[in-house]
């Protein structure tokens, strides 16, 4: 059951970071409030291929992290972690994936239709971006607190 769930988080980082190649194109340009066409042309057809064109793909990241958190209901019920590493645990990996089905993946969506102005595709951009980061922390965490599980 541990090593599920740390392929399952090991997938999701991998993931993340074929994302963050392309998000990083916005960390250049933090004072602008408009990214330029080619970065933001470049960010937007990766999602376009991402989230709309690559269908197979999108459900089979859903259903990695429903194996993750199926993994975690099973440690909360075989009981034998302690209680706070396995709540940290759970936060770690469940607040990302909350994350990406609230906002991200719509924001990487709406931004790969490349609908609404410059501004709001550049802001779109760096949402994902932000989001994509915050990601990778909880999920470098989880993977630290649940390797170290009994």
């Amino acid at each position: 059951m541990s090593l599920i769930a740390a392929a399952c988080a090991g997938f999701l980082l991998a993931v993340l970071w074929m994302d963050l190649i392309f998000d990083s194109q916005v960390l250049r340009h933090r004072g602008a409030e408009e990214l330029p066409e080619p970065a933001l042309a470049s960010i937007a057809a990766y999602y376009r291929r991402a989230t709309t064109t690559s269908r197979p793909m999108g459900h089979l990241i859903a259903l990695v992290m429903a194996i993750l958190l199926g993994t975690l209901g099973f440690a909360w019920i075989d009981g034998r972690a302690a209680v706070w590493r396995l709540a940290l645990a759970s936060v770690f990996a469940a607040g990302p994936i909350l994350l990406a089905i609230l906002r991200t993946v719509p924001d990487a969506v709406r931004l790969g239709s490349r609908t609404g102005s410059l501004i709001e595709q550049s802001r779109l951009a760096r949402s994902v971006c932000r989001d994509h980061l915050v990601c990778l922390a909880c999920l470098i965490g989880f993977l630290a607190i649940w390797l170290t599980l009994p």
